[in-house]
């Protein structure tokens, strides 16, 4: 049996109380996002931490996954899309300000004293989350394995981008970035990126192939995959997809 922890904390940026687990007590840390209008045990359910038990069991990963407040952001249908993405960003301000540095605190004292980033990963809407917040903030992170997710807001609010709209469609706002500081990071980074080419699997594949040429204009080492025709969106196709990626990343 892999080791759990459960957490439920107050969150001074939500206003509430968020709740998250914990596998494993040393190696890699691990951040995980669910998908769509998922919740925290949500990656334990579908089968992906009996797929990553060994590394687990071996001190090598150390995951955390996380809760989403999808209902009140991005598939809130009582909220205007000011108020979804004011949301939003208080949910970026928890995870970017509270999560991530109890993360990177209990990782050093787990692992002797020894400084890691994170890697950060997720299914659908947890592959959009977790590749916005690698792109948004690339200094606490230095791998992401995306899996089947799109890249934009297009499918949430449209074509409107204004505010912090464009700052959370990393297909707007990463052709527009010029900062080498920062491209530098993620080109140091491990980025592996895959979704297949079956059903449910469309929205996800072309935007996927734009991400592709975003980092190729920019020079920016990725490993992009495109899984065959039989590979639908569904954890049966991630729990194959997570275990033969993460092989290459530990």
């Amino acid at each position: 049996m892999v080791s759990v922890q459960y957490r439920k904390e107050y969150s001074p940026a939500l206003g509430r109380d968020m709740e998250y687990k914990i596998y494993g007590d040393r190696g890699k840390p691990m951040l995980v996002f669910p998908t769509s209008l998922g919740r925290f045990y949500q990656y334990e359910d579908s089968g992906m931490i009996d797929e990553l038990a060994d590394w687990i069991h071996a001190g090598k990963l150390q995951v955390w996954t996380c809760d989403s407040i999808d209902e009140e952001t991005f598939f809130s249908s009582h909220w205007n899309i000011e108020n979804r993405i004011n949301r939003h960003e208080q949910y970026n301000a928890y995870i970017v300000h509270e999560l991530i540095p109890s993360i990177l605190y209990e990782s050093q004292h787990n692992n002797g004293g020894h400084e890691q980033k994170i890697l950060i990963s997720g299914c659908s809407m947890g592959a959009y989350y977790s590749s916005n917040f690698f792109f948004r903030h690339p200094h606490y992170f230095d791998t992401l394995l995306a899996l089947s997710g799109v890249y934009s807001v297009q499918h949430f609010f449209g074509d409107y981008r204004d505010g912090a709209v464009y700052y959370n469609s990393p297909l707007d706002y990463l052709p527009n970035l010029h900062d080498e500081l920062i491209v530098e990071q993620y080109r140091r980074s491990r980025i592996v990126i895959c979704c297949g080419q079956g059903a449910w699997e469309d929205e996800m594949r072309y935007e996927t192939g734009r991400l592709q040429q975003v980092l190729q204009e920019k020079h920016i080492p990725a490993q992009i995959e495109f899984w065959g025709h039989d590979v639908d969106h569904e954890w049966h196709w991630w729990r194959k997809q997570i275990r033969y990626y993460m092989s290459g990343l530990l």
